[in-house]
């Protein structure tokens, strides 16, 4: 089955049901270490994982870790160009469960990302970024504390599908001049709009089916969070991209009151919900007045749209949400995306579950992990209905590689997310308590020490890992 690689003798395969893992005691891993830095940061990583696993189940569970290969050191190992060998996507399929190292990009043709190759070939269709404080942390933000944040954003559509087409190619200016000649002037909204003949071109999909399966992800997560944590906010640019960002918004909302409909409820559906329970005289009309503050401004026919919507609000859920009983539910919102960047700053602790699209969830999640202490304390994971990959959040930064300085937290936490998604909570809250007490108490690498006021004297990335062990207790 593999052509350079052996499995462990020891070990069992991760299942999966219904899009969810069944884990043995003792699974087999696949992990890959990474380029540049990761032939420091992973032994830091492996060690502070099974030593949190040993503690809390007292050997009755243990990782068998399986290393693969991918990157440079696949070239290194397969020959050049291989940079994803098929020993590697097969032992990712069989085993279904995998962490890996931060990976360097292939210059030239071929393959453009490798994290974006595997998220594809693996339908990996959630990315999963929390960003939280660790008290101690250098932040360039005046109360980083109040930031706890999981991203969820959608990895398989959006622009980072990879279709485009360069300025000056053959299908790209055969492209324009379809639009340009027949479809957009056959579209009345888009006027004389016309698309530039020097223009590369690429194409922004958005699927319903895309959309809906990721905010159910984010919504089964909100279950699980304390009360006061759960929401789920939809973040967009549908202002102005109606039928991608705009569907996708209204995608998020359809799946939440329809499957999700004993669960939720829409921040508007609370305000029509909560005026009733103010007054409950209040006339349909009146309560919509109460919903839109322009409702004077509208037109006959918008009016009318907003009291239908009251109307049909308290006739299908007076009975399960009102009388307060929405506030015990997960919240549904949705705001734009450029507003959400200077809200997790102005307003940070209003948020909790913020679900998008592609693009404006790679921009959200480095924003959100640079309020509480950059890239190097960012875990993700990408994760499908019958694969997850937890991985590094960070680049391969080589010319550190091999000094035993580097800060390991990125990995370490995906590790810890990875222990959670496979239930091993109490393992994963060891590692958490040993990170923060190692970080409070100044024990850190170099690119926290040299931000802490005082100063402190850095760790290596090894000692690091030594000392948030010590710290589990």
């Amino acid at each position: 089955m593999y052509e350079k690689i052996t499995p462990p003798s020891t070990g069992a395969k991760i299942t999966f049901k219904n899009g969810e893992p069944v884990v043995p005691e003792n699974p087999i891993i696949p992990f890959i270490r990474g380029d540049g830095t990761g032939i420091d940061i992973w032994p830091a990583t492996e060690k502070v994982l099974d030593a949190a696993v040993a503690k809390a189940y007292s050997g009755k569970r243990k990782i068998s870790w399986f290393r693969v290969y991918a990157g440079d050191e696949a070239c290194d190992l397969y020959g050049t160009y291989q940079y994803l060998p098929q020993d590697t996507l097969t032992a990712i399929k069989e085993y279904g469960v995998a962490i890996k190292g931060p990976l360097t990009t292939p210059v030239g043709g071929g393959i453009r990302s490798l994290n974006v190759a595997l998220r594809q070939i693996f339908d990996l269709y959630t990315c999963v970024r929390p960003c939280r404080y660790y008290a101690g942390t250098p932040s360039p933000h005046k109360t980083p504390e109040k930031l706890d944040v999981i991203v969820y954003r959608e990895n398989t559509e959006d622009i980072y599908l990879g279709i485009e087409w360069k300025q000056g190619s053959e299908i790209g200016t055969r492209l324009i001049k379809i639009l340009n000649e027949e479809l957009i002037p056959a579209t009345p909204e888009h006027g004389k709009k016309q698309i530039p003949l020097d223009a590369g071109i690429g194409i922004k999909p958005i699927s319903k089916t895309g959309s809906q399966r990721l905010v159910r992800r984010a919504i089964k997560h909100a279950l699980l969070l304390p009360k006061d944590k759960q929401q789920v906010t939809l973040v967009h640019k549908g202002n102005i991209m109606k039928y991608t960002e705009g569907a996708f918004r209204d995608w998020g909302y359809e799946l939440a009151t329809t499957e999700f409909r004993q669960e939720t409820v829409t921040e508007r559906e609370s305000w029509i919900l909560g005026n009733k329970e103010k007054n409950p005289n209040i006339s349909a009309e009146e309560n919509a007045h109460e919903i839109d503050p322009g409702f004077d401004a509208l037109t006959p026919e918008k009016k009318a749209q907003i009291v239908k919507e009251v109307e049909t609000v308290l006739n299908t859920i007076w009975e399960s949400h009102g009388n307060g009983q929405w506030k015990d539910k997960i919240m549904v919102n949705d705001r734009i995306a450029d507003s959400i960047f200077q809200q997790i700053q102005t307003r940070p602790d209003e948020y909790s579950i913020l679900a998008t699209m592609n693009l404006n969830g790679d921009y959200l999640s480095d924003a959100a992990a640079a309020i509480v202490g950059g890239l190097g304390m960012g875990p993700g994971a990408n994760i499908g209905d019958s694969c997850a990959i937890f991985e590094a959040t960070h680049g391969t930064a080589p010319k550190h590689a091999g000094l035993d300085k580097i800060n390991p937290g990125s990995v370490i936490l995906s590790g810890v997310m990875m222990l959670e998604y496979m239930g091993w909570q109490a393992a994963a809250d060891l590692i958490k308590k040993g990170l923060g007490a190692a970080i409070a108490n100044g024990q850190v690498t170099y690119d926290l020490a040299r931000l802490m006021e005082p100063p402190v004297q850095p760790l290596k990335c090894s000692e690091f890992a030594d000392a948030i062990i010590k710290h589990f207790g």
